[in-house]
């Protein structure tokens, strides 16, 4: 992420000075410039390509890593200048066009050229208002169980569902290794522009093209950590995660299943606007994040479920923490292990301080 976007998610500048005071402390080198690579050569995986390259050969066919998200489009609806977007953004975007091969044991990525992407479209009107829906929701299941083949390009697909001449719903779907959920509001705002442009009888993109591609960080990412750089980094895990790691041992109604489903559930709760101001302000006041705090709560919430006092949490990250790669569709997210001891009975204020302390040199490292 750059600045603006850390202050956007409540680091404050005292906050960003502190996470600067950190990776100075901790030894952190300036990372090199990030340049464009020449594709004719062998292109590497980034890290977190890897990761999810070997989950596919742990479990080829599986989709548990697919990520369909289903959009409704109201009134006139142009497919010509639909599909001319969605074809713009493939072109841009070249890891939505990259498939990955073994070669002597190893995956490298291959970046297929740009085509046409063409739209199936599925004609829905013939049925009743209430089959329309039940067809909907079954297209959108079947689509999303539906796995990738890695080894061909390109990592996204599209159905579009013709409800009425007014009423249309997009079924589109990418592979994680291709994208995350920021990607997709890079997705989003590039559709949204190209497809006016088309609409108005624009010929040309009215996009510039972008000057690096997500090869060229994987490139980047894999020459800049190793030796000595990936040392410091592994060391300061191998130091925060050391000794035995508790498993949270959860009072249950069901026992836990030998292997693993990944079935599982979503449950949202909204806090109150007078809730929301009252937590900010406790977290200016202590020199935190709304973050910290609230996941300092929710560490308090475990320990009274479990009794126990070394609580680990798994925090998604945006990964982005480069300006040139903020505007990119791509994999960059990560999981951060949040390691807190809550022994001691400390006061909530001190908890809170302790946390902060645990997310901020999980950002630096």
């Amino acid at each position: 992420m750059g600045k603006d976007s850390l202050k956007d998610r409540g680091f404050s500048e005292q906050k960003l000075a502190l996470l600067a005071s950190i990776l100075e402390e901790e030894g952190v080198p300036q990372t090199p410039p990030l340049k464009r690579i020449p594709r004719d050569g062998e292109l590497p995986l980034s890290s977190a390509q890897m990761r999810l390259w070997l989950f596919d050969q742990l479990e080829p066919g599986s989709a548990a890593y697919n990520i369909p998200v289903c959009h409704e489009f109201k009134g006139h609806f142009d497919l010509v200048a639909f599909e001319r977007s969605l074809s713009e953004i493939v072109r841009r975007h070249e890891v939505l066009r990259t498939y990955y091969l073994r070669i002597d044991g190893r995956p490298v990525q291959k970046i297929a050229p740009p085509d046409l992407f063409q739209i199936p479209v599925v004609d829905l009107q013939g049925l009743p208002e209430a089959a329309r829906e039940q067809e909907v929701a079954r297209l959108a299941a079947a689509d999303a169980r539906q796995p990738f083949d890695l080894g061909k390009a390109p990592l996204m697909r599209a159905q579009l569902l013709r409800l009425t001449p007014d009423d249309h719903v997009l079924l589109l779907n990418l592979h994680h290794i291709a994208s995350d959920w920021w990607s997709f509001g890079v997705f989003e705002e590039e559709l949204a522009l190209l497809y006016d442009a088309f609409l108005r009888g624009q010929e040309t993109s009215p996009l510039p093209d972008l000057p690096l591609q997500y090869v060229d960080f994987a490139a980047w990412q894999r020459q800049w950590l190793q030796g000595e750089i990936l040392q410091a980094q592994l060391d300061y895990w191998q130091k925060k995660l050391s000794g035995a790691l508790p498993v949270l041992e959860f009072p249950t109604d069901h026992p836990r299943p030998t292997a693993q489903t990944y079935n599982g559930s979503v449950i949202s709760s909204v806090l109150s606007k007078k809730l929301t101001e009252a937590l900010k302000i406790l977290s200016q006041r202590e020199g935190v994040t709304l973050f910290a705090t609230l996941l300092g709560a929710f560490k308090v919430l475990l320990q009274r479920y479990t009794g126990q006092d070394d609580i680990l949490v798994g925090a998604p990250i945006a990964g982005r923490n480069r300006a040139e790669i903020e505007g990119l569709i791509g994999f960059f997210v990560n999981t951060l292990v949040m390691r807190t001891d809550l022994s001691g009975d400390p006061t909530f204020r001190q908890l809170m301080h302790r946390v902060q302390e645990t997310t901020l040199g999980a950002y630096a490292h």
